[in-house]
């Protein structure tokens, strides 16, 4: 952002890279899920992923010009929201698992598994961030931790609506 450049070898680079296939990962899910609320998540996940995306592609110095500029930074508010989504899905869904999860029942449950480790890879290429940069939103580490999570039980919940309408 804002003009500055790094080279493409930059840790931060290759961190919001990850998110960006993330992101991509999600969007094959968005396309193929017929669950209208699959559907809705994930395109509120990709909306959240873009901003998480700017501001990790904003040098700490520019983060005041980046908030003047109108966008927002990741919040503990967005962890919150996905927290709850897995909550509901633990409960009102009732999702209990036993066991592992052999990814491709479903093409939509195959295509958030991708997604989930996906998201685990730019969580840990973040955690390493975090590790060396002073000043790093945490945030962002709990936003990606707790989105694999909701990758995982998604994936399963598809599972359980394909299982249903057979």
């Amino acid at each position: 952002m804002y003009g500055r450049r790094v080279p493409k070898t930059d840790p931060r680079v290759d961190a919001y890279g990850c998110v960006d296939e993330l992101n991509a990962a999600l969007g094959l899910v968005r396309v193929t899920a017929t669950d209208a609320f699959i559907g809705e998540q994930i395109l509120a996940i990709q909306k959240e992923l873009i901003l998480l995306m700017g501001e990790m592609a904003t040098a700490r110095e520019d983060l005041p010009r980046y908030t003047k500029d109108g966008y927002q930074l990741t919040t503990a508010a967005m962890v919150d929201r996905l927290t709850a989504v897995i909550h509901e899905l633990e409960t009102d869904k009732l999702l209990h698992f036993t066991g592992w999860a052999i990814p491709g029942s479903t093409m939509v449950s195959a295509a958030l598994d991708i997604a989930r480790t996906t998201c685990r890879r730019a969580e840990r290429r973040v955690a390493a961030l975090l590790d060396e940069s002073a000043g790093f939103n945490g945030e962002i580490l709990r936003y990606l931790n707790r989105l694999s999570d909701l990758c995982w039980l998604l994936g399963r919940y598809a599972e359980k609506g394909q299982q249903a309408a057979t």
